[in-house]
C-alpha cells in the first residue's frame, strides 16, 4: 500500500471504539471534514460509544435494554464520516512505519493500515488472577457490553441462585447490588480488612455494616486460592484458605489494569501503574503523532503531584475531546485530576475525592483528620438521611487534602463541593465561608461538608486537641 501523503487527506487511526476513542474521532470530525481528515476506528467488540459504568444497572434490571447504554452506534458514526470497523482487533503497532496491523475476528484476515495520527484508546482489562479453576464456565469479568451480555446469559441458565463476587471495590459492590436485585444470594470475598479500599478503613467499615444490613454476606481478610468446577466445567465454588463458598456464578470485581500490551510491544512509555504516559495535550511522550486517552493512560494527581491510574468514563471523554481538538488543528490540554469518584450499593451512597490517609503519608504530607455525623436535610425535615463525612487537611497550612462521604440519599454528590475546593487549592478555613445553597429540604444550616471543614479548621489550629 502506498503510504505517501501526496494530495490525499491525512489519516487518523483510532484503536478502541468507546469513550476516549470515539470522542476523539467525533471531535476531530467536527473540526475537519472527510476531504481533510480520513478517520478509521478499530473496535474488537460489537458496540461503540457506550456507558461501561451502566453495566451493573443493566445486569441488575434498572436498565432494561442494552441500547439505552449506547450513545452512538457504529452506523451513526459511519453516517458522520468515520470508518468504524467493529469485530476487528489491532494486533500490532509499527511505530517507525506509521501503521497498524488489524485482524478481522470473523474471518481471521489481517491487513495493515497506515496512519498520520494514531489514537490509542484501548481501555482497561479486568484483573483476572492466575488461579486454579479461573477459566471455568460461569466466571465473569465485567468491562464491556459484550461482557455484560455474557454475564446475563449465565444468570439466565444458572442452576441455582448463589453468587460470589471476588473483590469489594467499586465494581464489586455495584455488582453485588445487581445480583441482589436479580434475586441471588450474594457473598463478597474481599482480601482487604474492609470493603472499598479507595476509602480509609474506618469509612470502609460503614460500607461493610450497610452491606451486611442489606443481606450481602461480607467476607473480609480472605484470599481466594482457587475456584472449583463441577464435572461439566461449570464453576461450583470459590475457595479461600479457610472456607469454601458455593457459587452458581462468580463475578470478578478485583479491579482493572490499563490495557497497554500493544503499546508496550511497540516500545511506548509506560508509568509505574502500567498506563501510557502522555503530555498535557494527551500526546504520548516522545511521539509527535501518537495520542492516548481513557483507561489506558496515567494521569497527574493534582493533590499528590504524582501519576495515577484512574479508570473513569468522565476522564476518558475529556481525554478524547482534547485529542480530537489537537488532531483537528486546534489546541487543548488536560491538567490532571483530584481523584473524585462516587458509587452506591442499594440505597447506600459512597463518595471520595483527594487523598486517603495512606496516600498522604506516601507523599510525605503531615495532616489532621476529622469525622462528623450529619444529615442530608435539616434534622426536622421529613426523610432526612444520615451521612458521615471524613476530611483530611494539611498540618499547619490547612490545605484541603481529601474528603470521604458515606450515607443515604443526598450524600454522594456532596463530594463535588470538595472536588471543586481541591481543584482550587482551598484551605478548610476558606471552605467554611463558601456560599452554598440552603433550605431545610436540601441541607442543614451548615452543609455536612462545611461542617467537616469547620471542624478541620479548628483541628489545624490546635492539632493536639
Amino acid at each position: 500500500m502506498d503510504t505517501s501523503q501526496g494530495s490525499r487527506a491525512s489519516r487518523m487511526v483510532v484503536i478502541g471504539g468507546d469513550a476516549a476513542g470515539m470522542s476523539a474521532a467525533s471531535q476531530a470530525r467536527r473540526l475537519k471534514g472527510p476531504d481533510e481528515l480520513e478517520i478509521v476506528a478499530f473496535e474488537r467488540g460489537h458496540f461503540t460509544s457506550y456507558s461501561a459504568c451502566g453495566i451493573p444497572y443493566w445486569v441488575g434490571g434498572q436498565v432494561t435494554d442494552v441500547d439505552e447504554l449506547v450513545a452512538r452506534t457504529p452506523e451513526a458514526h459511519r453516517e458522520r464520516g468515520i470508518d468504524v470497523r467493529t469485530r476487528t482487533e489491532v494486533v500490532e503497532i509499527d511505530v517507525p512505519g506509521q501503521r497498524v496491523r488489524a485482524r478481522d475476528l470473523g474471518s481471521g484476515a489481517e491487513s495493515w493500515t497506515p496512519y498520520d495520527h494514531l489514537v490509542i484508546a484501548t481501555g482497561a482489562r479486568p484483573v483476572r488472577p492466575d488461579l486454579p479453576g479461573i477459566d471455568a464456565s460461569g466466571v465473569h469479568g465485567v468491562q464491556t457490553l459484550d461482557d455484560g451480555q455474557a454475564l446475563l446469559d449465565t444468570l439466565e441458565r444458572a442452576p441455582g441462585r448463589q453468587a460470589v463476587v471476588v473483590g469489594a471495590g467499586y465494581i464489586g459492590v455495584e455488582m453485588a447490588e445487581a445480583l441482589i436485585n436479580r434475586g441471588y444470594e450474594v457473598t463478597v470475598v474481599n482480601r482487604g480488612a474492609e470493603p472499598m479500599s479507595t476509602l480509609d478503613p474506618d469509612m470502609g467499615r460503614l460500607v461493610h455494616e450497610a452491606m451486611a444490613g442489606m443481606g450481602i454476606t461480607m467476607v473480609n481478610d480472605a484470599e481466594v486460592t482457587a475456584l472449583r468446577a463441577d464435572a461439566g466445567g461449570r464453576v461450583a465454588a470459590v475457595l479461600t484458605r479457610d472456607a469454601e463458598y458455593p457459587a452458581d456464578v462468580v463475578v470478578l470485581g478485583i479491579g482493572v489494569r490499563p490495557e497497554t500490551s500493544l503499546a508496550a510491544a511497540a516500545g511506548l512509555p509506560l508509568g509505574e501503574h502500567g498506563g501510557l504516559l502522555t503530555d498535557l495535550a494527551m500526546r504520548v511522550r516522545g511521539q509527535e503523532n501518537i495520542w492516548a486517552g481513557g483507561d489506558c493512560v496515567e494521569v497527574l494527581d493534582l493533590v499528590a503531584g504524582r501519576e495515577r491510574h484512574i479508570a473513569l468514563g468522565t476522564h476518558a471523554n475529556k481525554h478524547g475531546q482534547i485529542i480530537g481538538t489537537n488532531v483537528g488543528g486546534d489546541y487543548a490540554t488536560f491538567p490532571g485530576v483530584v481523584g473524585t469518584a462516587v458509587s452506591k450499593v442499594c440505597d447506600l451512597e459512597i463518595a471520595r475525592t483527594g487523598l486517603r490517609e495512606k496516600d498522604a503519608r506516601r507523599v510525605g504530607l503531615r495532616f489532621v483528620t476529622v469525622t462528623i455525623e450529619s444529615t442530608s436535610r435539616a434534622g426536622y425535615y421529613p426523610d432526612s438521611a444520615p451521612m458521615t463525612v471524613k476530611m483530611l487537611a494539611e498540618h499547619r497550612t490547612g490545605r484541603l487534602l481529601g474528603v470521604q462521604i458515606v450515607g443515604r440519599e443526598g450524600a454522594g454528590k456532596r463530594v463535588d463541593i470538595a472536588a471543586v475546593a481541591l481543584t482550587a487549592g482551598m484551605t478548610v478555613d476558606r471552605m467554611t465561608t463558601l456560599d452554598l445553597g440552603y433550605a431545610p429540604p436540601f441541607s442543614p444550616v451548615w452543609d455536612p461538608v462545611l461542617a467537616a471543614a469547620r471542624k478541620a479548621s479548628k483541628a489545624v489550629r490546635n492539632p493536639t486537641s
